[in-house]
């Protein structure tokens, strides 16, 4: 048997092989791919329906399947669009006064089992717009999709009692989606318009073999569970509600004690390579951004303008502009540079709402920024001290599963960028240049730079998901020049400063997102809100409270988040809801513990207990805040 071709996940033969049938004549080796996933993070990160061309096709004919299975059940049913997404497929439905449950999910599922049953031969039609028009003419969804169609041919697909208006391509025969799973569904406003009315969007899966839609499962039930919101929710570390505003989320006590650690920790680790941090205004004018560029090349991902005396002002979507003029409040000399103007930031971007996303990506977020004003000779310097910042950052973290991106202009849309293409080149040159001499592996991809000048992205690789960018190293020689910065040379002459702008750990919350999902939420001992809580065995005993309160105050003296719980429960309950939260120590105490003076700690997520002196375990927990230690419950 003959390799046709080789994917990341599968090997596909033609035209026999002892796997199991694919589609189309092609076949999986099934063997091939089971002992591939046993990296669930690796297959999870490689599963995308709308780029993998025979998982899209599958999918999309699915959808079918489900609409077919829809109008099987409410005949007065109505559809929209049903496309194929990176996640797999979704329809929306106007099912009229009907809601979806899971009772109708239930029975959907088991009216498309019978669809794929019966394996309906799946064809497609070229019909006229006016024969369209006709044979939709009760389903006001596909007249409105059919009247931005061009006048010519247009294609439907008919399988069995069902005939649906598509593009395509589907698979040939419905019994080759019978591997699916509905996965989800919501209300979504008809295109996306709040001022339309509420449809049904119901999501679903599909797969070649059973194999890979159980595999695919076991990962969603993992992505669940590691879900920063999910996590974040039951150790009270951030809410949202709607009348605060959408992609608006809140700290609570325990979550800005995170961020507090996280700002603290990158704001040291600055200070020591010469960092000067700053405190600028929200807003700003939109002459500012004018000014900057930003408001030609930006303007749609900003808040709305505010009107105020006479003037206007926006939300600031990035502090670039605010550090350019506080470099601009005085002459500076050559020799002082490399200057370095730090700032934990509040930003604001008005981002789709479909993007929201927790504190991973929301409206509001707080940049660990920071512009380095630089000579041309100082470039490559600063920039090797960047990346190794944040490699070094990264080490503390254990963030390993990374890659380097050198983002360009894409030279076939230069409107999307300032234009200056002697600039462009010069920047692009010399941030390639200074990536070769140091030695850094990155691929290249175009039309991914920020409008003013080509950038280093480090795209970590999460536990669940698609990567995205954490890091970022920006070279720009156009904001400076906009802003009429200069510095006196050696020779006595005016010169214009190159600007790296710079963010190591992204935004706090996206970071603090990130290391939940790495962790589950088994945050290392430093880091962690709560990092030990003490039970007493008895709550009524009198002479064992005060003992634990007398541990209580002793580690807090010394430094340590320590919580006491002497709640009227039994000692079961407050360990299960302390593991919930995910203390990393928790210390039970009883009448041993008090005559010996010493304390009783187990890990959280383990059951054996060990027994120490309080100076030992005080030496112990302040031995692994300095070095940083993981925390093992995060590698299980």
């Amino acid at each position: 048997m003959r390799i046709i071709r080789v994917e990341p996940r599968i090997c596909i033969f033609a035209p026999y092989t002892d796997g199991k049938p694919l589609y189309r004549g092609l076949f999986v080796c099934v063997y091939c791919y089971v002992k591939v996933i046993k990296n669930y993070k690796e297959i999870f990160k490689m599963v995308d329906f709308k780029a993998d061309e025979r998982l899209n096709t599958l999918n999309h004919s699915c959808a079918h399947v489900m609409a077919q299975a829809v109008k099987h059940l409410y005949p007065e049913a109505k559809f929209w669009v049903g496309p194929v997404v990176k996640e797999g497929f979704y329809y929306d439905i106007d099912l009229g006064e009907n809601a979806v449950n899971d009772d109708v999910i239930a029975a959907i599922e088991k009216e498309m089992k019978k669809i794929c049953k019966e394996g309906k031969k799946i064809y497609r039609r070229e019909i006229s717009k006016a024969e369209a028009l006709e044979l939709f003419k009760n389903d006001e969804y596909k007249l409105d999709l059919i009247s931005d169609l061009e006048d010519g041919t247009i294609s439907v697909y008919d399988q069995g009692d069902f005939t649906d208006l598509c593009r395509g391509p589907h698979v040939d025969n419905t019994k080759l989606c019978k591997n699916f799973k509905l996965v989800k569904y919501s209300g979504v406003y008809w295109k996306g318009d709040a001022s339309n009315h509420v449809m049904q969007r119901i999501y679903g899966v599909c797969f070649p073999t059973a194999e890979e839609l159980e595999a695919h499962l076991k990962l969603l039930e993992e992505a669940k569970e590691r879900d920063h919101r999910k996590i974040g929710k039951e150790m009270q570390l951030f809410m949202s509600d709607d009348l605060v505003g959408r992609g608006l989320p809140m700290f609570l006590p325990k979550g800005y004690t995170v961020w507090q650690e996280l700002e603290n920790y990158i704001k040291a680790k600055e200070r020591k390579l010469g960092y000067l941090h700053v405190m600028t205004p929200c807003v700003g004018t939109v002459g500012l951004y004018k000014t900057s560029g930003h408001w030609d090349h930006y303007k749609e991902n900003m808040f709305p303008a505010m009107e105020v005396e006479g003037e206007s002002f926006v939300l600031r979507p990035m502090n670039c502009p605010h550090h350019m003029m506080i470099y601009a409040n005085r002459m500076h000399s050559y020799k002082d540079l490399p200057i370095r103007i730090g700032e934990i930031a509040h930003d604001f971007r008005f981002e789709a709402s479909g993007t929201l996303k927790g504190i991973e990506r929301g409206r509001h977020f707080c940049q660990n920024d920071a512009h380095l004003f630089v000579t041309p000779e100082q470039i490559e310097s600063e920039f090797a001290s960047v990346v190794a910042l944040i490699f070094d950052t990264y080490k503390d973290f254990n963030i390993t599963d990374y890659r380097c991106v050198l983002s360009l202009r894409d030279p076939a849309d230069k409107v999307k960028y300032h234009d200056d293409d002697a600039m462009w080149d010069m920047a692009e040159n010399a941030l390639r240049k200074v990536l070769n001499d140091i030695g850094i592996e990155y691929t290249e991809e175009i039309g991914e730079a920020a409008f003013y000048g080509p950038k280093l992205d480090v795209n970590v690789k999460p536990a669940i998901g698609n990567e995205y960018t954490l890091s970022t190293c920006q070279l720009d020689f156009c904001l400076p020049a906009k802003f009429n910065l200069t510095y006196i040379d050696s020779d006595g002459t005016k010169k214009t400063p190159v600007v790296l702008h710079r963010a190591i750990l992204g935004s706090l919350d996206r970071f603090m997102a990130y290391i939940l999902e790495e962790t589950k939420g088994n945050l290392p001992l430093w880091l962690a809100p709560v990092q030990a809580k003490i039970l007493p065995v008895k709550n009524e005993d009198e002479e064992l409270n005060a003992y634990s309160h007398e541990v209580y105050k002793y580690l807090e003296d010394n430094g340590i988040r320590v919580e006491i719980d002497e709640r009227n429960e039994k000692l079961g309950y407050r360990i299960r809801e302390a593991q919930m939260e995910k203390v990393p120590y928790l210390l039970v105490l009883g009448k041993n513990e008090v005559a010996d003076r010493t304390v009783s700690y187990r890990l959280h997520g383990e059951q054996q207990s060990t027994t120490v002196s309080m100076e030992d375990f005080l030496a112990m927990l302040q031995e692994d805040i300095r070095t940083k230690k993981l925390n093992p419950a995060a590698a299980k």
